[in-house]
């Protein structure tokens, strides 16, 4: 049996033409960026908040790996693109497809497209978590929202966010423990002291949170704080 090996050009790669290196550049940076894709989409959009938020929701049911984690994930994939859909949008038309059909040089288009994302971000980060940033790097304080680097922002948006989402998880969290301590408390004054409480409660965990029809509750809650 005869394999071929196909034939790759390395002249682009090796060749003193400004030209060619300049687009050899604009592969590695493509390549780049799209390494960075996951990261970009968990730090740079509401995935952080949605997916935490829906995390608690799960430990709040004591339901183990019920929904699985495939689920969630997806849930709060698709929620994202669906918040994020306006965002989107405008980078889309302000920078992609100038770009494409060259009226926008790769920086340019980097520029427009960052002033969305800048935008969103800066609504939903708190001042004193962009300060810690600034501040520590040394920056001075920002005139409008273009002045803001995103090594600061990204960061200062990340820990917003988490501090969102763990506010809306102790707000979930407080009806499930209160059902743990009822059904503790009933236990014990029924002398079953031998049996797991948790396993008592999740039942009734369960039927409360599908008699007020929690899912939709939650989505709605994570829709709203944006």
């Amino acid at each position: 049996m005869i394999f071929f090996i196909p034939a790759v050009d390395f002249g682009n790669f090796i060749s003193d033409d400004p030209e060619n290196l300049a687009t050899t550049l604009q592969l590695i940076f493509l390549i780049t960026i799209l390494s960075l894709a996951p990261a970009i989409l968990i730090l740079m959009t509401s995935f952080t908040r949605i997916v935490v938020v829906l995390s608690f929701v799960r430990m709040g049911l004591a339901t183990q790996q019920m929904p699985p984690n495939q689920v969630l994930i997806s849930l709060a994939l698709f929620m994202t693109f669906f918040i994020m859909s306006p965002v989107f949008s405008e980078v889309y038309e302000d920078a992609l497809v100038p770009m494409f059909d060259g009226e926008l040089t790769q920086e340019e288009a980097f520029e427009e497209a960052s002033g969305p994302i800048k935008s969103f971000m800066a609504e939903h980060t708190r001042e004193k978590d962009l300060s810690l940033f600034m501040g520590y790097a040394g920056m001075d304080r920002p005139e409008t929202i273009d002045d803001i680097p995103l090594s600061a922002l990204i960061p200062a948006f990340a820990i917003s966010e988490l501090k969102t989402a763990f506010q809306i998880g102790f707000l979930i969290f407080v009806p499930f423990l209160v059902i743990d301590m009822i059904v503790a408390s009933v236990l014990m004054s029924m002398g079953m002291m031998m049996l797991p409480p948790v396993m008592i409660s999740l039942p009734f965990k369960i039927l409360l949170f599908v008699l007020v029809d929690g899912w939709y509750l939650v989505v709605e809650s994570l829709l709203i704080s944006y």
